[in-house]
């Protein structure tokens, strides 16, 4: 697909994952960089170079709550842990991203001593995390601009949790304060409520905002087929940019427009992205939807009967049934016959 960075696992986590890790490794080749998840401590950054990885991501949390609770380290101890662990990552020679996990809800100050204190060890690329998704567009691109103030020429990244719905919201708003790089998962899965989606965060930043993005757009909706097939998790009916409803039309009104001219009712071309138009037929339908369903089937009506086999779908559709081309047809012959 292009994409730029595959993190491929988390090598220390298993041995299934230190194996898997490997053969994505093997497999991508040059092209595209693969990197692997490492918490802050030498023994899974000694396992991440074993797999033969060339980038790590590093993490250690820096939220009070998370110090207190889950770490039960003070602010220095974190701060000496971050700076050991990233300089004892680039001392063996690794491509390092550092994440300050639940970045959003740290002191800011700290947050910025700690983006500080891991690019003085040789980061290479600092990653902020709204590991919890508590955080807000308006509030994220602030954020994100006080960090690629600090981070100077390094490349700041955004890695967003969907909890509240926000995750491709954040992100876009990350991207637009400045990070160039943005962690994203195919149809968004994820922890909770998933991560920020590659295909709606690849097509924001490409349609909304106009940035450039190595991504093969138009293999997105086979993609996203493919990783729901090999996870049994469904995509959405409603899921944008891949979902089987993303470039829909029911209503009469939408329908005329888009065979007149796409661009009245989609903001994008499915073919943009793999994905497919698709003219439905319900309570809203109007002539223009069926008599293009139709014609794509070989049957010619005049309008009289046209909206005589319109009204029977209409009667159908108003006590629930679901309405398919093959209904239409059915429908229409009656009107050929005569």
């Amino acid at each position: 697909m292009g994409v730029d960075v595959i993190e491929a696992g988390f090598p220390a986590s298993s041995e299934g994952e230190f194996i898997s890790t490997k053969k994505i490794l093997e497999e991508v080749g040059d092209n595209t960089e693969v990197i692997g998840l490492s918490r802050a401590n030498k023994n899974d950054i000694d396992k991440t170079i074993q797999s033969g990885l060339g980038s790590i991501h590093v993490f250690i949390a820096t939220s009070d709550i998370h110090l207190k609770y889950k770490l039960r380290m003070s602010r220095q101890e974190v701060l000496d842990r971050i700076y050991d662990n990233v300089r004892y990552a680039k001392d063996h020679g690794l491509v390092v991203e550092y994440s300050p996990e639940d970045a959003t809800r740290t002191d800011e100050d700290f947050l910025l001593t700690a983006v500080r204190t891991a690019i003085e060890a040789g980061a290479d690329r600092i990653n902020i995390p709204d590991t919890v998704g508590t955080m807000q567009p308006f509030k994220f691109y602030d954020l994100i601009k006080k960090v690629v103030s600090v981070a100077g020429d390094k490349v700041v990244s955004v890695h967003c949790h969907n909890d509240f719905g926000l995750a491709t919201a954040n992100s876009l708003a990350g991207v637009y304060a400045g990070a160039r790089q943005v962690h994203v998962t195919v149809n968004g899965i994820g922890e909770r409520a998933g991560n920020a989606s590659l295909e709606e965060v690849v097509m924001g930043a490409k349609k909304l905002f106009g940035f450039d993005v190595n991504v093969k757009t138009w293999m997105l909706y086979e993609t996203s087929k493919m990783v729901s097939e090999l996870t049994g998790v469904p995509v959405p009916y409603f899921k944008a940019i891949v979902g089987d409803n993303a470039f829909g039309h029911e209503a009469g009104i939408h329908v005329h427009g888009v065979l007149e001219n796409p661009s009245t009712y989609e903001p994008l071309t499915p073919e943009e992205v793999g994905n497919f138009r698709r003219i439905e037929l319900g309570k809203h339908s109007g002539i223009h939807g069926l008599k293009k369903i139709l014609e794509d089937q070989g049957i010619s009506l005049d309008d009289n009967s046209l909206r005589e086999v319109l009204s029977e779908i209409k009667a159908m559709a108003d006590k629930g049934e679901k309405i398919t081309s093959e209904d239409a047809r059915r429908i229409a012959l009656k009107y050929v016959a005569h």
